[in-house]
């Protein structure tokens, strides 16, 4: 919440610092506050399949925007191949959720899962030795690309076929929600905090605007 009011998607309120412990504590008040109240009123089972949907949806982002980022090169390039690769891969685990979640048992599944699980990897390994690494980390990176991300992809839309169907109702609320604030409020703050040259803290600029005194 502190990060995002710095850039002015939420409030800047939410960015406030305090002036002896230097902690966001408008957020974490605000958040504190929110998440009790809602513990409070909602079932724990309720509560535990929005943690882990929300969670596993970050993580499968993530690990998207990681492949995204190490295969296509900053600038006017095109980078249908490595989102037609993301797409295919995601299309891929979830057919081979969708198998392990609602075929019967028996040999029939069994060779299923066995063909999702090889077109995964030949996917895999034909964008990797089609499509080079544009941006290799100097010191350190995810290693055993695009591997890595890829098991991270597959493991969470795995797990995401575990959550139940009430449980993405409630996060399509959620997230709808969210997008209408950013849509009418976060999209419109930032760029007029762009224009004004008072996004957060950026080149030295002075925090005093952001300290709550």
């Amino acid at each position: 919440m502190c990060v995002i009011g710095r850039s002015r998607v939420v409030p800047v309120w939410f960015a406030k610092i305090h002036h002896r412990t230097s902690t966001p504590v408008n957020a974490s008040s605000f958040l504190g506050i929110f998440t009790a109240v809602l513990a409070l009123f909602t079932d724990l089972n309720i509560l535990l399949n929005l943690v882990s949907i929300g969670t596993l949806f970050v993580f499968y982002m993530v690990a998207n925007a990681l492949i995204f980022k190490r295969y296509v090169p900053v600038g006017p390039t095109k980078p249908w191949p490595t989102l037609t690769f993301l797409t295919l891969f995601s299309t891929i685990s979830l057919v081979f959720t969708l198998i392990w979640q609602l075929a019967p048992q028996g040999k029939v599944k069994a060779f299923m899962l066995g063909a999702s699980a090889v077109v995964a990897i030949a996917t895999v390994l034909i964008f990797r030795y089609v499509v080079p690494q544009a941006n290799k980390p100097e010191l350190w990176g995810v290693p055993f690309m695009p591997w890595t991300p890829c098991v991270s992809i597959f493991l969470n839309i795995f797990l995401l076929g575990s959550l139940d169907a009430p449980s993405y109702v409630r996060f399509g609320y959620f997230s709808g929600l969210i997008v209408l604030v950013y849509l009418f409020y976060g999209v419109h703050a930032s760029s007029d905090a762009e224009a004004n040259g008072c996004f957060g803290v950026r080149d030295g600029q002075d925090l005093k605007e952001l300290i709550e005194v």
